[in-house]
């Protein structure tokens, strides 16, 4: 259910020089006690000053709406949005600063919280608090595939079915790292499908038969699999990096996610990899195709657009003392 509204600073009016917080909470992200991150909260933005007030989610279905409210009232008043989550919840609060024009805070609460780690923003609660309320707000690119924002990474083929699998895997097993990859090898050995894409990559038309297409607009993941340098390099920088895997059975398949986590993917025979603007992909044979975004499944409509969205997220980063190493 969706909690009440409750300041943090009942009573205290903020500094003008304070900028007011708008955070939303989604207990379902990671394995984080809502109540006790927003206790903590509560206790380093009031100590700094700042008036806050907190939207505690216990349904998903709440996610959007929450998200819409806090960024409309960010907008009126000159304040944040902040967003206590994994990749999934700071997609959907990225998504409605956007719309808003408000800036947006991140408290990582998820699995993989690459947007935070790319960005040096701490994954401690706490830590990330007290970076956030010293933070200045910096334009940050983000993606799109149709419409639909993505800060992280958007794909089609094998890895939304990994994604699907996975939530399944957690549900009954916990949110783990060791899980998803359980789950994954899972996945690989039933899945047997291959995509027939037409693609115009930046102007230039071929034909392709793959697994799976998965576009990164973050550098660091970009980074940790092993993408050539420069498609890393320019990733984020005004394009996204494309990966196309060759038809492959299972176990090539496996050796090809482990040589990723080594990072050394960019070299393998069986991947291609490019750097771009736009892509726009018509899947052959296809109404409707599955879409993930930052972790999150949804089913869309062939052709596809990806591109590099003009409009720019106004991300609260941590000055440099504040900052963690990117890894």
């Amino acid at each position: 259910m969706l909690a009440e509204l409750s300041p943090s600073a009942a009573g205290v009016p903020a500094p003008a020089a304070r900028r007011p917080l708008h955070v939303v909470i989604n207990a379902g992200s990671g394995e984080h006690d809502a109540q006790q991150t927003q206790a903590v909260l509560e206790e380093v933005f009031q100590a700094a000053g700042h008036d806050a007030q907190f939207m505690r989610l216990g349904d998903p279905a709440d996610l959007a709406e929450a998200c819409e409210r806090a960024a409309a009232r960010a907008a009126d008043d000159g304040g944040v949005l902040v967003a206590a989550g994994g990749d999934g919840t700071i997609n959907m609060a990225a998504a409605a600063a956007l719309r808003h024009g408000c800036a947006l805070g991140v408290i990582p609460q998820g699995t993989f919280n690459y947007l935070a780690r790319d960005h040096g923003i701490p994954l401690d609660a706490e830590a990330a608090a007290r970076a956030l309320v010293r933070a200045r707000p910096q334009p940050v690119q983000v993606g799109l595939v149709n419409d639909r924002v993505f800060l992280v990474n958007a794909s089609l083929g094998l890895y939304p079915q990994v994604l699907q699998d996975r939530e399944a895997f957690k549900a009954r097993l916990g949110r783990r790292r060791w899980v998803a990859l359980l789950s994954g090898v899972a996945t690989v050995f039933r899945w047997h499908r291959r995509l027939r894409l037409e693609v115009d990559l930046d102007g230039v038309r071929t034909m392709l038969t793959t697994t799976t297409l998965f576009v990164g607009n973050n550098r660091l993941q970009v980074e940790q699999v092993g993408l050539e340098e420069d498609v890393a390099q320019r990733t984020g920088r005004g394009r996204l990096a494309g990966i196309v895997t060759r038809p492959v059975g299972a176990w090539t398949m496996l050796w090809l996610a482990l040589r990723g986590a080594l990072g050394r993917l960019g070299d393998a025979d069986q991947v291609q990899t490019f750097s771009f603007h736009e892509l726009q992909v018509r899947v052959l044979g296809a109404r409707r195709v599955k879409v993930a975004t930052d972790g999150e499944v949804l089913v869309m409509a062939p052709p596809l657009r990806f591109a590099a969205a003009a409009q720019r997220l106004l991300l609260m980063t941590p000055v440099p003392e504040d900052r963690v190493p990117r890894e």
